[in-house]
């Protein structure tokens, strides 16, 4: 009969014919036959479904297998045997160079009759053996699979005792070197199959005997961490992973962490490659495992590994959240990485360019998923746009993107940040600064935040940019007898000349701390900017005098020249003065008192300064500096407001008042004619602030410089009238500063919350500002003749122009929290103070209209390009982030012709300021250390990279979904199916 069958099989007659015939053959074996006819057929089915050549001959083979072991058990048996099987799996069958590939299915086939008989546990015994060592020959995985398969079938065949332990370790083994070897989608799902049947086996093992987890999980870790190995193992260990049972994680983190026979790159190799098993399609938990091992280190900090692993992998995971079927576990380890990375905003910032795409992708999908992990995204980016504020230039495309996504309140963001930062304690990542390679293209260098000393940070380099004060702190001389003024100098000195990126003022700080200010806590720039002043002001009056230098110019008299040496270099930089007059409404008695001040805080109007008729305010016609449309002839003084209100006679014109005006500040979208006469009508000029959204800083000037009622409870004590009198107080400037700080009073106390609240209201700032001053008689003949600021004889307001030089940003909503940030420029001197008599006068504006000198945005560390237009906006974009301190610089012209010459005579001499020998020693002795900490970190951080696994370019997820618009780049049912190249770059 195996003749008939052999001659069936082999014969050219069609199948349907050949089924026919072998149906035949099958029906007869199944009667009585003698054994040495079962032994030939046995033979011959065997040898068909082991090395047939057609999957019809092999499916012959394995009926006729069936049906003789069903029907002829003795003889199967007898034929099934031990040595049999031994042959089998350690010589294969058939040619040599053509083994079968069936083996495994032909034994897992035949098993199923023998499983009752005597010899069943001999042959389990044999294969306990065989297919531990099968796995230790590092199969394929299809033949793992098939192993797996026969395990799963026939548990009894499973490996006990040590061997099952072994067993375990060298399955994973095995599935740390499969390898996909199509790209096809059938072979890819295929493959996922495959390792899914393997690690199906290892989940039963472990359900069954648990002591075989833990030893196997050492296994894993020891396959992940090496870094010997040429080739990263697969990530299909991913799938080992997911079936550990989660109560384990906590003791199994915990050894890891502790164990002191691993070394960091051992970890970081380990922590690398399970962030990279996020691509697996199937696993489940894999999250939970990555972050768990993320917070373990955090635990026994190791913050180098968490640093180095989150910046070489987070666009990796980032990348990730194209795909449906591993977004979620991806954003979960997305969300834990950026949220815990809170000492340095660099991780965040490696992912800004690649937001918007992200984000015009997820909303293109259009699925839950897309839409869920849209929000998620969003809350994400918000929280981090709080932790690291200060950044609009960087921002702002990311903003748009996001701009009509839900937005967490403050709660839910610090909720957020608390519960997930590595660390409570500060100062135990202050070694841990943002990696800066090199100095900053701009050629500025940073500050490094000592923890919440952005205060401070942004501070000194608004005082570093006024360039006057800064080159006469450069030319102190040594041994000036001013300890603070001496440190500013060296950190000015090293702002200038250090080749670091940036530099800690740790030595400044302690030496310019106001002893109230609580150590680690959020300060307020402006108190600490008022204390500095004064400290370096008080000094130096108690010193040694500093400005021998300033020589007696040709148009000092010897009163000036007394007024000017006398004053300290904080008087004569930032100091201005004020006169406050008190009018009493009875007998129009006045009373007035000069004060100096370094810098002038002001207040916001009320809510109700806007409208019409308001009786909290005086009208706005009838104050005097508070019209912006320039007067017809500036070169013209006017009175005070004063004057005019001293009962003018019926149908009297009143005076015109002394505006503060804006030159060369134009909004938004306007027309560039910041001089126009016109820009203003003649209601708008009534009620200024009904003409634009926003207030600006004219506006707030006026309000401060507007005259005061004092009635009720503040009535003036008249000493004419020896009474409580209804009163007028006014404040008129007397002296310009060469530096004007304004302060904008954004804190308020609010008494129903009993805490202070920040005015968040928009401010516009003009780049140019004209502020009134009051002179008298003599004053105005010692003025420098100068154009526009030329002063007519008699007592009256004259305009003073400033250039705007630096903006102080507060990014927050209290005076306690937040972050500070500055942009500045630095402002010179366009034209000489003197001009020439004979001819017409070089105008000062000249430089008005001048929005080419370059801005440079100051954060802390970064020093970045930036521009006008980015400080104008920044509020319309970043509601939170508001002008706080501003720094406008005098130009050339009535009080401050003879500062600007001695300024500009020193500058002539001296050139750059020369330091002292000491300093300059220092700074090439810190240039020095700097290069060769530069190059023991390349060598560290080279050791370090390269033991991280190399992982396929995360960029092309990107760019894969950039040019397939058909696909949204995944493959589940929302995602349309994708295509077998994304699918594969995914997995792999």
């Amino acid at each position: 009969m195996d003749k008939i069958l052999e001659a069936v099989v082999m014969s050219s007659y069609p199948n349907n014919v050949k089924q026919g015939l072998v149906r035949r053959v099958i029906e007869a074996a199944k009667q009585p036959m003698d054994s040495e006819q079962c032994w030939s057929m046995l033979e011959l089915s065997t040898k068909l479904y082991l090395t047939g050549d057609t999957k019809y001959k092999r499916e012959i083979g394995k009926e006729v297998l069936e049906v003789y072991g069903h029907y002829h058990p003795e003889e199967f048996e007898e034929f099934f045997n031990v040595r049999f099987l031994l042959s089998l799996l350690q010589e294969g069958y058939g040619p040599l160079g053509k083994r079968s590939h069936y083996v495994l299915d032909y034994i897992q086939l035949g098993l199923q009759f023998v499983l009752e008989s005597p010899s069943a546990n001999s042959i389990f015994s044999l294969l306990r053996i065989e297919v531990l060592r099968k796995v230790c020959e590092r199969p394929s995985p299809k033949q793992c699979a098939k192993i797996c398969k026969l395990l799963t079938q026939h548990p009894q065949c499973i490996p006990t005792g040590k061997h099952q332990v072994l067993f375990c370790q060298q399955l994973i083994r095995c599935i740390g070197q499969f390898q996909c070897v199509s790209e096809g989608e059938e072979a890819i799902m295929e493959f996922l199959e495959q390792v899914n049947k393997v690690s199906g086996l290892l989940q039963r093992i472990w359900r069954a005997q648990t002591s075989a987890i833990l030893p196997s999980l050492k296994e894993l870790f020891t396959i992940i961490s090496s870094t010997e190995e040429q080739e990263a193992p697969s990530n299909a260990l991913a799938s080992v992973v997911q079936f550990v049972p989660l109560e384990l994680m906590d003791g199994v983190i915990r050894n890891l962490t502790n164990d002191d026979s691993i070394t960091d790159v051992q970890m970081m190799t380990a922590i690398g490659r399970m962030i990279d098993w996020v691509s697996w399609p199937l696993g489940k938990h894999i999250d939970k495992w990555i972050i768990a091992l993320l917070k373990g280190l955090a635990a026994v900090k190791k913050f180098s590994i968490l640093i180095e692993v989150t910046l070489s992998k987070i666009e990796k995971v980032f990348s990730k959240l194209l795909y449906p079927i591993v977004r979620e576990g991806a954003l979960s380890v997305l969300q834990y990485m950026l949220l815990s990375f809170q000492h340095s905003h660099e991780a965040f910032h490696l992912l800004l360019p690649h937001i918007p795409r992200l984000v015009a992708s997820l909303k293109k999908e259009d699925s839950n998923s897309a839409t869920s992990s849209l929000e998620q995204l969003a809350e994400l980016i918000h929280c981090m746009f709080f932790r690291f504020s200060g950044f609009p230039d960087l921002y702002e495309p990311v903003l748009e993107a996001v701009k009509t996504l839900p937005v967490p309140n403050e709660d839910r963001i610090k909720h957020l940040l608390g519960q997930n930062a590595w660390t409570s304690q500060k100062n135990e990542l202050a070694c841990f600064y943002p990696r800066l390679a090199s100095k900053s293209e701009t050629g500025k260098i940073g500050l490094i935040n000592l923890g919440n000393t952005c205060y401070m940070n942004s501070i000194i380099q608004s005082l570093f940019m006024a360039s006057d004060f800064r080159h006469s702190v450069l030319n102190l001389t040594e041994g000036n007898s001013q300890p603070l003024m001496t440190k500013l100098q060296w950190l000015f000195a090293f702002l200038e000349h250090s080749q670091r990126p940036a530099i800690s003022p740790e030595s400044f700080l302690s030496a310019s701390w106001p002893p109230w200010f609580t150590p680690g806590a959020q300060q307020d720039c402006s108190e600490y900017l008022k204390y500095l002043l004064d400290r370096l002001h008080e000094e130096e009056k108690t010193g040694k005098r500093i400005y021998q230098k300033l020589k007696e110019s040709s148009l000092m008299s010897q009163a000036v020249e007394h007024h000017y040496l006398n004053k300290t270099l904080i008087e004569k930089m930032f100091g201005g003065k004020m006169m406050t007059k008190i009018r009493c409404l009875k007998c129009l008695n006045v009373s007035s008192r000069e004060e100096a001040f370094t810098d002038l805080s002001l207040a916001f109007p009320p809510s109700d300064r806007h409208i019409r008729g308001s009786t909290s305010v005086l009208p706005v016609e009838e104050i005097g500096p508070q019209l912006i449309e320039p007067p017809e002839n500036p070169s013209q003084l006017t009175g005070s407001p004063w004057v005019r209100r001293k009962a003018p006679m019926a149908r009297e014109p009143a005076a015109p008042p002394m505006p503060v005006e804006t030159l060369g500040f134009q909004e938004p979208g306007e027309a560039a004619n910041p001089l126009s006469g016109n820009a203003i009508g003649v209601d708008a000029a009534k009620d200024p602030l009904s003409a634009k959204d926003s207030r600006s800083v004219p506006d707030l000037i006026n309000y401060f410089l507007s005259p005061e009622r004092l009635t009720a409870e503040n009535r003036y004590h008249c000493e004419k009238c020896a009474s409580l009198q209804d009163a007028e107080k006014v404040a008129e400037l007397t002296e310009g500063p060469h530096y004007l700080i304004l302060t904008l009073l954004r804190f308020s106390f609010d008494p129903r919350t009993m805490k202070r609240k920040k005015i968040l209201d928009n401010v516009s700032i003009p780049v140019v500002l004209k502020l009134p001053i009051l002179v008298t008689p003599e004053e105005s003949k010692e003025v420098c003749w100068h154009g526009k600021d030329r002063a007519a004889p008699g007592s009256g307001f004259m305009s003073v122009v400033y250039d705007l030089c630096s903006v102080v940003v507060h990014s927050g909503i209290s005076s306690e929290s937040g972050h500070y940030y500055c942009y500045s420029r630095e402002c010179t001197d366009a034209v000489p103070c003197g001009q020439p008599r004979d001819g017409a006068p070089k105008p000062a504006s000249d430089k008005q209209l001048d929005f080419e000198i370059q801005w440079y945005l100051f954060n802390d560390t970064r020093v970045s390009f930036s521009s006008f237009e980015s400080v104008s906006n920044v509020t319309s974009f970043f509601p939170k982030d508001t002008a706080y301190v501003l720094f406008y610089r005098q130009r050339p012209g009535r009080q401050s012709c003879l500062l600007h010459e001695a300024l500009a005579e020193a500058g002539h001499l001296h050139g750059e300021p020369s330091l002292h020998k000491d300093l300059m020693e220092a700074i090439s002795k810190d240039n020095i250390l700097y290069l060769q900490e530069q190059e023991k970190e390349a060598r560290n951080r080279a050791a370090y990279i390269s033991a991280l696994p190399k992982s396929p370019l995360w960029w092309r997820d990107f760019d894969r979904d950039k040019d397939d618009d058909n696909s949204s780049g995944g493959c589940s049912p929302a995602a349309g199916g994708g295509g077998s190249g994304s699918f594969h770059g995914l997995v792999f």
